[in-house]
């Protein structure tokens, strides 16, 4: 390396969702910037500041810094490990989180649709979405992790009944870009989770804990998209060949 020469550890032909998964911290910057890192993690970190009118480099170098700051760091877990976190930490999220903000989203488009009838939309939005959540879930508990645990375990790919790991998994990232497209829906909506002047305490607490549903979810479907899928299907690629 020449004097003077810097060493980059981000490229910006690198793909969003590599870039978060060799340091989950950077995942605040990327929300600052409403750039997709989960549903939209294969795409360049290029194209995507180019759709939002950013500055690849500047981007670049506050990434660098934010890396120096807090490490990069590339998961070491085995893949059992990642699911079990996946499922302590997202899924139970989910479930404790759905049914209680299911109530507030009811009660605020119940008392103030009349006033703001896009409280009503969000209701729509949301209530499909919730019991979609749900359902995936017990898809990927039920099918696509144990899958993906016995692949570990095992010397050579099991006989799966769908063939292949590959099949429930572009299921699972359909129904997360489903997600992805509903919390887009939901931030659209509520002005970004910005409670207007006029907000009871019980819409505050609404838009307040759907931000922090988009945030969990963000972080939930990338470490599926964009680490434990790939793994997963790395794994079983080796495996048979």
């Amino acid at each position: 390396m020449a004097v003077g020469e810097s060493m980059t550890a981000f490229q910006s032909s690198d793909a969003i969702g590599d870039l978060v998964a060799r340091c989950e911290s950077l995942s605040g910057l990327f929300e600052k910037e409403g750039i997709d890192y989960c549903c939209g993690g294969r795409e360049t970190l290029d194209d995507a500041c180019r759709k939002k009118g950013i500055d690849v480099k500047q981007f670049l170098a506050r990434l660098e810094e934010m890396s120096l700051e807090e490490g990069v760091a590339t998961p070491s877990c085995s893949l059992t490990e990642l699911i079990d976190h996946i499922e302590t930490t997202h899924h139970q999220y989910l479930r404790s989180e759905l049914p209680r903000l299911g109530e507030l989203v009811k009660k605020v488009s119940s008392a103030h649709g009349e006033k703001d009838p896009r409280l009503r939309e969000v209701a729509k939005a949301f209530f499909p979405m919730a019991e979609e959540l749900l359902g995936h879930m017990l898809k990927e508990e039920q099918i696509l992790f144990p899958m993906a645990r016995e692949l570990e375990v095992g010397e050579s790919v099991p006989e799966f009944h769908c063939g292949s790991v590959a099949n429930p998994i572009r299921q699972m990232e359909s129904e997360h870009d489903q997600a992805g497209a509903a919390l887009e829906l939901l931030r659209e909506l509520t002005d970004g989770y910005v409670p207007p002047d006029w907000a009871c305490r019980s819409y505050q607490a609404m838009l307040s804990a759907l931000a922090d549903l988009e945030n969990d979810l963000h972080r939930h479907i990338h470490k599926e998209n964009n680490v434990l899928f790939p793994r997963v299907l790395k794994m079983e690629t080796g495996k048979r060949f």
